[in-house]
């Protein structure tokens, strides 16, 4: 009888209660499908496991990570602690230096020390996979590192954080504030108690780096990605897109272009009737273009079982003994990271003002545009906002403007609405959403 591969697991919360589940609930098929028994045999948590009926009455106890990390008694070390730091760090490491293989869903660890662990990994002759750090069930890795054969990919994108859409698409839908849906995300636990991680963009800018390396075979540079977050998103802002054809998502992004790897996080308006933009809710989307093809790949980003999924897929992999190299090629062979600025964007800008009430300023804005060589698609003009049944007509109080670019550069725009604030022709920030072409 073919020996089964011994499982030690770090971390009982969501995800890990979630492998074991399965681990347990799928023994039979897992068998047949990797050609071996995939058993857990050891476990390190320094709480109870997140499902209280788990159970774990098969497999022992480590007294900490870094020593089930060296148990002889296992034979692969699946990491679910999460954070760039230890004891995820330097458990993975203690794996990795003897030669065990390692199954993380660690975006931060990978973001931050990835390349550092593939060399070890390679050194010692160690497989490291990460399927579930990316896009939770969606087998975006595998598809990038072992399923585009000769092609050359050009950009890949997409909406990798459940909780953004899922905000961005309660605001329209439900006519709610960011406010009120970041609260309503947190309480059904999509959410975070300190939520900056997710809507400020970070999270996705981690998963986007590591993309981007798969993709391009460049080492993993998370600190090139430009990052905004959702947090100026307004309901008029969704309302405007919806009026001129469009869809807001918070999207990655990262592309070839002449001078390097362009990498950036924001808030995008997509064209309505584009893929991307009817994906809604807490679900995911990852788009390739390549030379020879378009892909999509939607499903869901978050939760236990999903994520879960991509862990036992990897331990399918290690067990049948498909081995790849982490990134898709040796980490020897990963290109040094090319920075490249933010790019022309050929979808153009949208840009909301609140215009100063006085004549000429609308005008005057346009001129500081047409200076930096930036052409209007169209202008619209909304009603003055008011307040407590005032009249419009004779009320102070800035005019909503809003312009929609063609095709220009991000710096550009910066210097154009620069000069805008300095002539004190608007009262307050101007807000900024690029719209990006997609199929």
């Amino acid at each position: 009888m073919v020996a089964p591969l011994r499982v030690g697991l770090a971390g009982l919360g969501t995800v890990g209660s979630a492998v074991a589940a399965q681990l347990a609930r799928a023994h039979d098929e897992l068998a047949v499908r990797a050609g071996r028994p995939i058993e857990l045999v050891a476990y390190a948590s320094k709480d109870p496991p997140r499902d209280s009926s788990l159970d774990l009455s098969k497999a022992r106890k480590a007294a900490d990570p870094i020593s089930l990390a060296r148990d002889p008694g296992i034979d692969v070390f699946v990491e679910l602690m999460g954070g760039e730091g230890d004891p995820a760090k330097s458990s993975v490491e203690a794996a990795l230096g003897m030669g065990r293989p390692v199954v993380t869903a660690n975006k931060a660890l990978l973001a931050k020390h990835g390349v550092a662990l593939a060399r070890l990994a390679e050194k010692n002759n160690a497989a490291l996979y990460f399927e579930a750090a990316v896009a939770g069930g969606i087998p975006i890795v595998k598809t990038l590192r072992e399923g585009l054969g000769g092609s050359r990919i050009g950009r890949v994108y997409g909406i990798l954080n459940g909780t953004c859409n899922y905000i961005l698409t309660r605001m329209l839908e439900e006519r709610l504030s960011f406010a009120d849906c970041l609260k309503e995300a947190q309480r059904l636990g999509y959410a975070e108690a300190n939520p900056t991680f997710d809507i400020g963009g970070f999270d996705t800018a981690h998963k986007l780096a590591i993309l981007a390396s798969l993709a391009f075979g460049s080492e993993v540079d998370a600190e090139a990605v430009h990052v905004e977050g959702i947090e100026s998103i307004s309901l008029a802002d969704l309302d405007a897109a919806d009026e001129l054809g469009y869809r807001v998502k918070l999207l990655g992004v990262a592309q070839r272009t002449d001078t390097g790897i362009e990498q950036r996080v924001h808030p995008t308006m997509v064209r309505k009737g584009s893929v991307i933009a009817g994906v809604n809710g807490v679900t995911n989307a990852v788009a390739l273009d390549a030379d020879t093809m378009e892909l999509t790949l939607i499903g869901p980003g978050a939760g236990g079982a999903a994520t879960a999924s991509s862990v036992v897929a990897d331990l399918i992999d290690l067990a049948a003994e498909r081995r790849m190299p982490a990134f898709g090629r040796a980490a020897s062979g990963m290109s040094k990271p090319q920075r490249a600025a933010m790019q022309r964007h050929e979808g153009g800008y949208y840009i909301r003002l609140s215009a100063v009430d006085r004549p000429g300023t609308v005008a005057a804005i346009a001129t500081r545009l047409a200076e930096q060589n930036i052409s209007l698609e169209s202008i619209v003009q909304r009603h003055r906002v008011t307040h407590g049944g005032e009249d419009p007509s004779t009320s102070a109080g800035p005019v909503p403007v809003i312009l929609i670019t063609y095709a220009t550069t991000e710096a550009a725009v910066r210097k154009a609405l620069a000069s805008v604030e300095a002539d004190g022709a608007i009262a307050e920030p101007p807000q900024l959403i690029r719209i990006e072409k997609h199929r």
